[in-house]
């Protein structure tokens, strides 16, 4: 996997360092808040797992999936929900928890979606910001870092499905994915 690496963005150890921050500065805004913290999944379920480990306080963890890219490898702006909430989040503090903020439209029908939910306050933590994609304002409460316009993978990023194993964010050989569109998790 690694000859198909054009370099090394983001080391593991700086990933690990700014989880760490993050996760500091989160328990210092949650402290008696019993927080629902919302992974987006597939892409932020290690952030999430790294996070989580670094906090001592009471939460609670859920999953969503969503979809909006159908068979195409490009956003049809339609979205689908493959998997919901399972918690009631009415009236409690919610953490989103997003891989990466692109174009911005899956966070802002997510938020949108939530809100309506009538949560006590919702918020974005986010490990990855490329904000030369956003179509629609978007932004994250927490932030690991803002990349340039380049296809990355690692540390649950994908591209079909592989490289999400990977510890640090690198970015992907352009023949890796040549001929086959715009990579589809570059259109969130």
């Amino acid at each position: 996997m690694m000859s198909d690496i054009k370099e090394i963005l983001i080391s593991a150890e700086e990933i690990q360092g700014k989880v760490k921050e993050l996760a500091a500065r989160i328990a210092r805004d949650y402290r008696d808040k019993d927080p629902v913290f919302v992974g987006v999944l597939n892409g932020a379920f290690v952030f999430l797992a790294d996070l989580l480990r670094h906090l001592d306080l009471p939460c609670t963890v859920d999953f969503v999936s969503w979809s909006s890219y159908g068979k195409d490898t490009s956003s049809s702006g339609v979205f689908r929900i493959m998997k919901d909430l399972e918690t009631n989040v009415e009236s409690k503090h919610v953490l989103v928890v997003e891989d990466i903020i692109d174009t911005g439209l899956t966070l802002h029908y997510l938020l949108d979606t939530i809100r309506a939910r009538r949560p006590a306050s919702v918020r974005v933590a986010a490990l990855l910001d490329k904000p030369s994609r956003r179509r629609i304002q978007a932004k994250a409460d927490y932030l690991g870092f803002q990349i340039p316009d380049a296809f990355v993978v690692g540390y649950g990023l994908d591209f079909a499905q592989r490289y999400r194993n990977l510890p640090f964010i690198g970015i992907l050989k352009p023949d890796i994915y040549a001929g086959r569109g715009t990579p589809p998790d570059e259109l969130e």
